[in-house]
């Protein structure tokens, strides 16, 4: 039996003690939550499977708008952000030091500030009035005869909500993605050219990709997660929960609506369970893309 190490316990105990109470606890106490009928004030009554049996056949909501409008916004958001995360690390590596570390950060920033800017800026450049800057420019161009309602428009809001999303997404895993790139060694692309790599599409391809390995599966995992958990901008962008019509709602909303407005937190730890579980299933489906086959 192998004997466990005293520094060992005393330095990662505090780790595996901070994950046990923020992680597995809440986790546990969620999936438990989930077979019961809660209100926020009395004691759980344990009900069974009904929460998530209500989930896909009473619940016309989410299986009208909130599941087909998370299912559409992950699929253009996920892929999307993570390629154009990869696409502007990779330009990146190619410009000298000083001038990559600028870009860099300033293509960074927005995701640490996505939230303020996100209900100062963009509602003031899709404002519904005559201010906003693409109606005042679409006024002036004589495109349209009135101002269009862009944050309360159901054929709006959505594309919005990608657009903000994408111009947000260049977060940790972009980060990731460019030290991976920089740190390649450069031996790598000479020895292919030598054996009869012809163009930079081959060299991404064949060297650049493969030789990055973790970091193209780390940032594939932050990027299933962001999109999962951005259930906030259709919200901040409209100023309501639910949003219009539902154009804009995603499960995390949903998982609001009925958790902290309607109080009916058994029903909405149900949500939130199977938020989880979606999660998963895409992170696992990530992890057996990106893991090593040799």
């Amino acid at each position: 039996m192998k004997k466990i190490d005293f520094n060992t316990v005393v330095f990662l105990g505090p780790y595996y003690l901070l994950f046990a109470v923020f992680i597995i606890v809440p986790v546990g106490l969620a999936m438990l939550l989930g077979f019961t009928y809660f209100d926020s004030i009395q004691f759980p009554v344990f009900i069974g499977i009904r929460n998530y049996v209500n989930l896909i056949t009473q619940d016309t909501t989410f299986m009208r708008y909130v599941l087909p409008n998370t299912i559409r916004f992950a699929i253009i958001v996920g892929p999307g952000g993570y390629m154009l995360a990869f696409f502007m690390a990779w330009l990146l590596a190619q410009i000298p030091h000083k001038a990559r570390t600028v870009l860099a950060l300033v293509l960074y920033s927005p995701s640490m500030t996505a939230g303020v800017t996100m209900t100062v800026l963009w509602q003031v450049i899709f404002s519904g009035d005559e201010a906003g800057y693409i109606n005042s420019l679409l006024l002036r161009l004589n495109l349209i005869n009135e101002p269009i309602q862009f944050l309360q428009s159901p054929e709006h809001l959505m594309t919005i909500m990608i657009l903000v999303t994408l111009w947000g997404s260049m977060g940790v895993g972009f980060l990731a993605m460019l030290s991976g790139i920089l740190n390649i060694n450069a031996e790598l692309y000479e020895a292919a050219y030598i054996d009869g790599l012809k163009n930079r599409f081959q060299e991404i391809f064949y060297v650049t990709i493969p030789s990055m390995r973790p970091q193209m599966l780390f940032g594939a995992v932050m990027a299933v997660v962001a999109t999962f958990q951005a259930g906030a901008i259709g919200v901040a962008l409209s100023g309501s929960n639910p949003t219009p019509q539902y154009a804009g709602q995603l499960i995390v909303n949903h998982l609001e609506d009925f958790g902290f407005i309607r109080f009916e937190m058994g029903y909405a730890a149900a949500v939130s369970v199977s938020l989880l579980a979606l999660v998963y299933l895409c992170a696992k489906l990530v992890n057996r893309l990106f893991m090593d086959r040799d």
